[in-house]
């Protein structure tokens, strides 16, 4: 399958829908021009078309493997990541000082997006390294920064994350990896931890693991835990690699998809380690990283989709079965709703995610506590919609393809399994939803209104020119709102806990018709206006069955006893 980068679509998102100009308006992103911006869009684009493309099928019919101890990659990765590294993509959004670009988020999440629907296996590579690029600049000594932070960047030396063991998964709190100090200023690091993505390669010179631990005097629970850089080799201190570190890759986990990126079991023994941040203070340090991945596996869920969406029309557009105007199955009434869902749902992840990382952005350059919080806010949605979409995109995919969709050589299933994972990792989908109504509301609801009222403003200017679309989305804010005061009333958590989902995903539709609603006033008469009406008017009504679940609390989710669940 041939695959095309949307880099149209993100140029009409930032200047258009997004307000990149905002961004670029500020000092720290003035260099951030819309010539600058076309510019990395094309050429990100041309790397995923004409590189990391043609490796998708590839990883998952030769997948990484296990060999004497050391992970031997699905061919053709290795000159996939040294493009990516090459090309200074894994340093977007990282400090010029040490070797990046200093670009917005907003730009890196652009580009991560559409690689990550040219290939996802290899996609995860560099956002890994990313996330602890960012852990490493906002916590890390000086003295870690000036050794790691240049070799991450340049793709030298990749990252990974390790938090879960497998007795701890959400709880992370419930690990029982230990430090000890070395008396040196390094710890000795002990324990397993598994899930561990990209935990080892062979094109990297090193591999470079987060890893939460608790020291002797580390409390019980997420409070007592910190956070270690631990190097497969050490460096010494003119950056040029020593000895092999007391670690290891124990085995691969045998997944469902994403066959190319080799996930890890791996044993830390002793292994040498510094610490990054404070100690007992690893979650704040390790949730710097995890927030970035968040952000970044949303745009996986939307690449994954845009990559089963082109192969779906591709195919929808070459088989003939019926009898339709242009002999195609494209031209069925059901194959065209299937088509029309998966691009207006596409939209409005993208949008939101966008979204999301303008506010990041605004947060970095001005440091003001709303573009924070507003941030804040969008994550999880952002991560739970971004994901959801890919996921039910991917399976629309199958369908459009019928019987060759369950055949494993069209390819079709391949983005599904690969997909289905981003709903779990990097905090499961229900987490998120939990975050948006209990910690994200802390404040009383007053970002979530914000957010609804400028909608609901956006909405009612719209009546003038787009009546009918204008109104569905103000109605639709006000509902929205009525549930969130609900919500926001609710002292007793698992009456949030119970509709939390069914509320993050009625939030996401009204923002995906606000979306929706500004590419229409933009393109009117024009086919994103025609998306737009299709959007509106057919799968934002969704909300309301979403948002009737939401105010009907916790009783009847808890009313069957467990005995009766098995019953």
């Amino acid at each position: 399958m041939t695959f095309r980068a949307p880099v149209s679509e993100y140029e009409f998102l930032l200047n258009t829908v997004i307000g990149f100009e905002q961004i670029a308006q500020t000092d720290r992103f003035n260099e951030a021009s819309s010539d600058l911006v076309t510019a990395i869009l094309t050429e990100a684009g041309k790397l995923c078309d004409e590189v990391m493309a043609p490796l998708q099928r590839g990883g998952d019919l030769q997948p990484a493997a296990l060999a004497n101890g050391v992970v031997r990659t699905s061919p053709g990765f290795d000159a996939g990541f040294k493009a990516i590294a090459e090309g200074g993509w894994i340093g977007m959004s990282a400090a010029p000082e040490h070797g990046g670009m200093g670009l917005p988020m907003t730009l890196t999440a652009a580009v991560n997006e559409m690689m990550s629907g040219a290939c996802l296996s290899l996609q995860l590579a560099p956002l890994m390294s990313q996330g602890q690029i960012e852990a490493l600049e906002h916590h890390a000594s000086d003295a870690l920064k000036q050794i790691y932070l240049p070799k991450l960047i340049s793709g030298a030396w990749t990252g990974t994350m390790n938090l879960t063991e497998p007795q701890a998964g959400s709880d992370v709190g419930a690990l029982s990896s230990r430090a000890e100090a070395n008396g040196d200023g390094s710890y000795a690091v002990t324990g397993q931890k598994i899930f561990i993505s990209w935990g080892d390669n062979d094109f990297a010179e090193n591999v470079c693991h987060l890893v939460l631990a608790r020291l002797p005097d580390g409390v019980p629970g997420t409070k007592g835990i910190s956070l270690f850089l631990v190097p497969k080799f050490l460096p010494n201190e003119d950056g040029t690699l020593g000895a092999a570190n007391s670690l290891g890759v124990v085995s691969l986990e045998h997944k469902m998809g994403l066959h190319g990126s080799p996930t890890c079991v791996m044993q830390f023994d002793g292994a040498k380690g510094w610490l990054v941040g404070s100690e007992h203070g690893g979650m704040a340090a390790m949730f710097t990283m995890m927030n970035n991945a968040r952000l970044g596996v949303g745009g996986q869920g939307v690449g994954a989709g845009e990559g089963a969406y082109q192969q779906a029309l591709s195919y929808a557009l070459e088989r003939k079965q019926g009898r339709t105007p242009s002999g195609f199955i494209a031209d069925h009434a059901d194959v065209r709703r299937m088509l029309m869902e998966m691009k207006a749902d596409i939209y409005a992840a993208r949008a939101i995610l966008l979204a999301c990382a303008h506010a990041t952005d605004m947060q970095t350059a001005t440091g003001a506590a709303d573009w924070k919080a507003r941030a804040a806010f969008l994550t999880p949605i952002s991560k739970a919609f971004g994901t959801e979409t890919g996921i039910r995109v991917a399976d629309l995919g199958i369908q459009v393809h019928g019987g060759m969709g369950f055949i494993e050589e069209s390819g079709a299933a391949q983005f599904l399994r690969d997909v289905r994972v981003t709903s779990i990792y990097e905090g499961t989908n229900g987490i998120q939803a939990m975050d948006l109504v209990a910690r994200k509301m802390m404040d009383g609801g007053d970002m979530a209104h914000r957010i609804i009222d400028e909608i609901e403003a956006q909405a009612e200017g719209a009546r003038a020119t787009h009546p009918n679309m204008g109104e569905a989305v103000w109605q639709a804010c006000e509902s929205l709102r009525e549930t969130t005061e609900w919500l926001v009333e609710q002292d007793d958590l698992q009456d949030r806990f119970a509709g939390a989902v069914p509320y993050l995903r009625a939030f996401a539709r009204v923002l995906g018709g606000h979306y929706h609603l500004t590419a229409a006033i933009a393109d009117k008469g024009g086919p994103r206006e025609k998306l737009a009406r299709f959007y509106i008017k057919r799968m934002l009504p969704e909300h309301s069955g979403l948002l009737t679940h939401v105010q009907e609390g916790a009783a009847g989710t808890m009313a069957l006893t467990l005995e009766e669940l098995a019953g």
